[in-house]
């Protein structure tokens, strides 16, 4: 087995765990480090967006949640189906209400603080008043209580979740801030209430400080939480798809229950405007139903009785009866949810980076906190102190990892849910990043550039003969016959409508053709070579002939009563988007190459007329798999697109696998990327959203380490000895919110993206 199938295979059993608490990347790293300290667990990936964890091996639940909470967070199992959306979804609301809340108490309070102080120092008049009315002394007074209640109150949460961690010898964001912020309130409770014990000229408070540091931090994490909730939109969309209840049949009247005591192959009634409840055959009636949500397509598809239904579209115009094929988690809706939610859940390996990065950050940081305070203090200008205090509490906030925990996974949220409402469904989120660097896509010829299904392509009728009565009387004969070919005339003759004759004497003579008297008239049809035998000349034909030779079509003659009558051809018809699919991917600098069992001369014929690159024919299925080897040693990184049994281990195979979504189960399960409407076009549209989610991570990483990189050194005081700049913890705290806003800001930018 290649490293391509081993990374594909299906390994140990997955337990999904929400997790709450964390703040930044170094959470993350925390708590997939606990995860795999538990015996029995093979893997564990945490996602900081989705706040999820997904862990492999056989160690039970109750261990997987005490290895959380020993770390300092906390765990619990999700619940089932649409439950568990709604429980995300309300718990993130509560979330939301909760800063808000706390954003509004702290700013109220700050606010003061911020003007006695600030104010004091730039507007003389609310100096003077601070002078006259209230004295410096009264003054510090009253920011003491109100910072301490900003710190104490809303700003509580910091302490909570940062000084255990802190005492574990296990640091996160909320330890940073409540390190500075409580440097900052402590220093400054000094100044106020024990001036005495500090160096002469440094008795200075700093509670604006501290009291904006957590107002902005409370904004930033508000910022987060609201566009959280936005990068989760897909699923929720999604969910909201599924129907809550059906209207049954049951002892010959139709009953309203709820969806979930709907079973397979119970008679659904589905009235116009309504959405279809569950996965079914439709039994009785004529509609055309919107299939947008999983197709990507926005034209309707008519449906009549035999035709398949999907739960969660929506029925435009006539009634249905549908008869239920899967209904709960088994429906393709249900199916959808489920991949994207794994999509979302998964790490890219450009992730892997991060994490080590972030893993030891924090530590990091507060050891250059410290070295700044030591050598501000030692070698900084009067009052050193105060310097040194105001430099180390801004490297302390500055540095903050959030946005670094936030880079990756809200880019692949956003992505992934864009590709649902594309159609575009990724199993696999490392998907999105093997797709960037695909060179050559290679694809199935069978039903992937094909209809999959024979029809007759052609049919030129001789001067003197009628095209109906002619197609009538050749799908007489051909009725009889058990050849594809044959069925595929026979379906054409149905689709015009046309009544057939009365068939007698049928015989087929091999190698040749067939003939038999269809209402007296005689019959026959076959290749060249048995017109020839006929005494019958194709001559006025061979243009005709020449032109379906060129497109790889073998062509067919009838005649009735001794006369040559008509010339035909039956071929798997191209797909109607392929054309306009292939122009797409050359378009995006990629080379298209076809693999397909066809002969030499049809497959040209083919890649001709579509501009196809590479033509690899003649193969049969076991081969596929040593095709794609060879186009990846010549070309490079590889994607192979097909939709048969046959296509699954070359799906698995190649570096992205993309399936076909109305193809066979088995080829879905072997895929990494699913097309869910069938068409080729999907294929550009994956491709193109794997370039953007990737540009759109590089661009949150290069933000979030540059961002780190360069203001560090800046708050640490380096540019205060030249240009006498030094940076002050509230503009730290509002730089360190800002990262993170933006960096979720880029990510939502995907939810517009356009093919």
């Amino acid at each position: 087995m290649s490293s391509e199938q081993t990374a594909k295979a299906p390994g140990a059993a997955a337990t999904t765990l929400l997790i709450e608490g964390m703040n930044c990347a170094s959470c993350v790293g925390r708590v997939e480090r606990a995860l795999m300290a538990v015996p029995g667990v093979a893997g564990a990936t945490v996602n900081l967006a989705t706040e999820q964890a997904s862990v492999q091996g056989s160690a039970p639940a109750k261990a997987l949640v005490a290895a959380v909470a020993g770390a300092g967070y906390s765990a619990r199992l999700p619940d089932a189906g649409a439950a568990q959306a709604e429980a995300a979804a309300e718990r993130r609301e509560g979330e939301y209400r909760a800063l808000k809340r706390d954003l509004t108490l702290a700013a109220a309070l700050t606010l003061p603080v911020f003007a006695i102080e600030m104010g004091g120092h730039f507007i003389p008049a609310v100096h003077q008043f601070i002078s006259d009315v209230l004295g410096r002394q009264m003054s510090w007074y009253l920011q003491f209580v109100l910072t301490s209640l900003v710190l104490f109150g809303p700003g509580l949460r910091f302490f909570r979740h940062g000084v255990p961690l802190l005492l574990r010898g296990a640091p996160d964001m909320n330890s940073l801030v409540a390190l500075g912020t409580m440097a900052a309130w402590g220093y400054s409770v000094v100044a106020t209430f024990w001036p005495g014990v500090l160096p002469p000229g440094t008795a200075n408070v700093y509670y604006e400080a501290a009291a904006v540091i957590v107002t902005l931090v409370l904004l930033g994490r508000f910022l987060e939480a609201r566009a959280k909730g936005r990068t989760s939109q897909a699923i929720q969309r999604l969910v909201g798809l599924q129907a809550r209840t059906a209207r049954v049949w049951r002892d010959g009247r139709a009953v309203e229950v709820a969806i979930d005591a709907v079973r397979p192959g119970d008679a659904v009634e589905v009235r116009p405007g309504e959405r279809i409840p569950v996965d079914g055959e439709v039994v009785e009636g004529n509609s055309y139903v919107d299939e947008s949500m999983i197709s990507g397509e926005p034209m309707p598809v008519a449906k009549t009785p035999g035709s398949e239904v999907v739960g969660g579209t929506v029925n435009q115009q006539g009634a249905l009866r549908v008869s239920a094929t899967a209904v709960g988690g088994e429906t393709v809706l249900s199916q959808i949810i489920r991949m994207v939610e794994q999509a979302q859940g998964s790490k890219l390996p450009i992730q892997a980076l991060v994490d080590k990065v972030t893993l030891w950050f924090v530590p990091a940081v507060i050891t250059a906190a410290l070295v700044t305070f030591v050598v501000w203090l030692v070698t900084g200008p009067a009052p050193a102190l105060t310097f040194a205090l105001v430099n180390a509490v801004a490297v302390l906030i500055i540095a903050c990892p959030c946005a670094m925990g936030l880079a990756t996974p809200t880019s692949i949220m956003v992505g992934t849910g864009r590709g649902a409402e594309m159609g575009v469904l990724f199993r696999r989120g490392e998907a999105l990043q093997a797709l960037k660097d695909t060179r050559v896509v290679a694809v199935d010829k069978t039903g992937t550039l094909t209809e999959g299904k024979p029809s007759l392509t052609d049919l030129v009728v001789a001067e003197g003969f009628a095209r109906q009565p002619v197609l009538a009387a050749v799908a007489a004969v051909e009725a009889r016959s058990e050849h594809p070919i044959a069925r595929a005339i026979v379906e054409a003759a149905e689709a015009e409508g046309l009544t057939l004759p009365t068939v007698t004497g049928f015989d087929s003579i091999t190698g040749f053709g067939v003939h038999a008297e269809a209402d007296g008239v005689r019959v026959d049809i076959g290749a060249d070579r048995y017109m020839a035998r006929l005494g019958l000349d194709v001559a006025p034909f061979a243009a005709t002939a020449a032109q379906l030779g060129d497109e790889g079509k073998s062509p067919l003659y009838a005649a009735l009563d001794g006369r040559l009558a008509a010339i035909l051809a039956v071929a798997d018809p191209i797909k109607a988007e392929t054309p306009q699919a292939i122009a797409e991917l050359h378009a995006l600098g990629l080379e298209v190459a076809m693999i397909t069992g066809d002969n030499q001369r049809t497959a040209r014929a083919v890649a001709r007329r579509l501009g196809i690159d590479v033509v690899v024919a003649e193969v049969l299925p076991e081969g596929k798999v040593a095709a794609l080897e060879s186009l990846r040693a010549e070309h490079g990184s590889l994607a192979f697109v097909g939709d048969g049994i046959n296509d699954a281990p070359a799906l698995a195979a190649a570096d992205v696998g993309m399936a076909i979504g109305t193809g066979t189960d088995i080829a879905i399960e072997a895929a990494d990327v699913v097309l869910m409407s069938g068409s080729l076009r999907g294929i550009p549209r994956a491709i193109a959203l794997s370039r953007a989610t990737l540009r759109n991570i590089q661009q949150n990483l290069f933000w979030a380490f540059a961002y780190n990189t360069a203001l560090i050194p800046v708050a640490a005081g380096a540019l205060y000895p030249t240009l006498g700049i030094q940076l002050s913890p509230v503009f730290a705290a509002g730089a360190m919110a800002f990262s993170s806003v933006f960096v979720l800001g880029n990510a939502l930018r995907l939810r517009s993206f356009r093919a």
